[in-house]
């Protein structure tokens, strides 16, 4: 949309003057009725000129024939939360006559800082002008830009008159991402087909998946005893590589949690449920999202075409998630008794003993499983002040986890998400126990 400086009427112009302007409109209107009163035709003259300004730079906006037309730029459109994005205005005077001092003003809300204000002088017909202004957020989500203002107004700072465009812009804050060390997970598969192979060969001979021979089919492959029984060349199907899934169950519970804003430990475990997932999605995973709600993503009918797509999905869903007033994670759990093939990391607030044990009994259902359980207690502050408090009861969940055939990394404030994934490795599990055990 292109702001036109068409007239709107006098109502318009009047509720467009500024302090001065009002101020000019008064002393006139005064110094009329002053000089009507004691009969002095000087000051009803005095009177007509500053009635006369104000409402001539009105009337003289009110008339402006230019047309403006305005772009936004986001750079990045997906920000990291603490990372700065650069907004980029654009400015075209499309109509045939030069535009006067122009007043940008762009609509921001106040996560992301002040308002940026910009002043435009002369631009020249079919010209542009470019600035820009730089947002900065420390809390994930998704925030508004604009719609832009434009303000005209007169030489003599009379009268101004606001325009807005109706287009606007949505800059994304997700989570941190994290780079995290290649490790080899206990009981990993690689998702290259392997277990589709195992899986023929065991059926038998009679149950390999075939098809009529093309031109061009590899000879090597016709199987000759359906070829008998059919009376036509039939080869075997060539293997389709199986791709390795994943699930993250992130625990969105408010009573899980402990602490506020971003150093709380719900924003550790978004942030390191965004660095599980992205990271293996780069190493081939096909990776879904799924909360104690229920809530996955990508959903049933989502189909994902690169890994890039999947990763923006993802962190477009953790941007937007938020504590649940749930105290169970009984609707995460019947989707992944639905569907929990394949590689299982969660990421876990404070768990009770029943829930735990519900956890224990899910492992079964899954290949690989991975539990990130925060120790909530040290985003508080209540372990520092006690470091007894709690300890028995979070080893206790761990040693039970662990019981089950979980892999279990204990998290605690100010732990790094990498070192942690770094100690699931086979190789590192030995140092998690002993670590664990000079902990306690």
């Amino acid at each position: 949309m292109a702001p036109s400086g068409s007239p709107s009427g006098l109502r318009t112009g009047l509720a467009g003057l500024t302090t001065r302007g009002r101020s000019f409109l008064a002393a006139g209107v005064t110094a009329v009725l002053c000089a009507l009163l004691l009969g002095q035709d000087a000051l009803l003259r005095v009177g007509v000129l500053l009635m006369a300004l104000p409402l001539a730079a009105a009337l003289l906006l009110l008339r402006t024939r230019y047309r403006v037309a305005s772009g936004r730029r986001l750079s990045p459109h997906r920000a990291t939360a603490g990372q700065e994005a650069r907004v980029h205005l654009r400015v075209d005077n499309v109509s045939r006559v030069p535009t006067g001092l122009l007043q940008l003003e762009d609509k921001v809300p106040y996560v992301l800082g002040p308002r940026p204000r910009f002043v435009l002088d002369r631009i020249e017909p079919h010209g542009h002008r470019e600035v820009s202004y730089r947002v900065r957020s420390d809390l994930r989500g998704q925030y508004p830009l604009g719609p832009l203002q434009l303000r005209l107004s007169d030489p003599f700072g009379m009268c101004e008159l606001t325009r807005a465009f109706a287009a606007s812009d949505v800059l994304t804050v997700v989570p941190r991402v994290q780079a995290l060390p290649e490790v080899r997970l206990r009981g990993e598969w690689s998702g290259q087909g392997e277990s589709h192979t195992r899986t023929i060969a065991l059926a038998g001979d009679d149950d390999v998946i075939l098809r009529e021979y093309r031109h061009g089919d590899d000879l090597r492959r016709v199987h000759w005893k359906s070829t008998a029984r059919y009376g036509e060349l039939m080869v075997r199907r060539e293997e389709q590589p199986q791709k390795a899934r994943a699930t993250v169950l992130l625990d969105t519970r408010e009573i899980g949690h402990r602490g506020t804003g971003p150093a709380s430990s719900f924003e550790w475990a978004v942030s390191c449920a965004a660095s599980v997932g992205v990271h293996l999605m780069e190493r081939g995973y096909e990776v879904r999202l799924l909360t104690d709600t229920g809530r996955c993503v990508p959903g049933p009918d989502g189909g994902v075409n690169s890994v890039a797509e999947a990763s923006g999905m993802l962190l477009d869903a953790l941007a937007l998630v938020d504590l649940s007033e749930g105290g169970s994670l009984s609707r995460g759990e019947e989707a992944l008794r639905a569907g929990g093939e394949g590689l299982l990391v969660a990421v876990l607030g404070t768990l009770d003993e029943g829930q735990t044990a519900r956890l224990a009994r899910l492992r079964r259902r899954t290949g690989t499983a991975v539990a990130f359980l925060i120790d909530t207690e040290t985003w508080s502050g209540l372990r520092m002040l006690a470091p007894d408090t709690g300890g028995a009861e979070i080893r206790a969940r761990i040693r039970q986890l662990r019981e089950a055939g979980w892999t279990v990394l204990p998290a605690r404030a100010g732990d790094s998400v990498p070192e942690l994934w770094r100690a699931a490795d086979r190789a590192g599990s030995a140092s998690t126990a002993h670590r664990e055990e000079a902990d306690a």
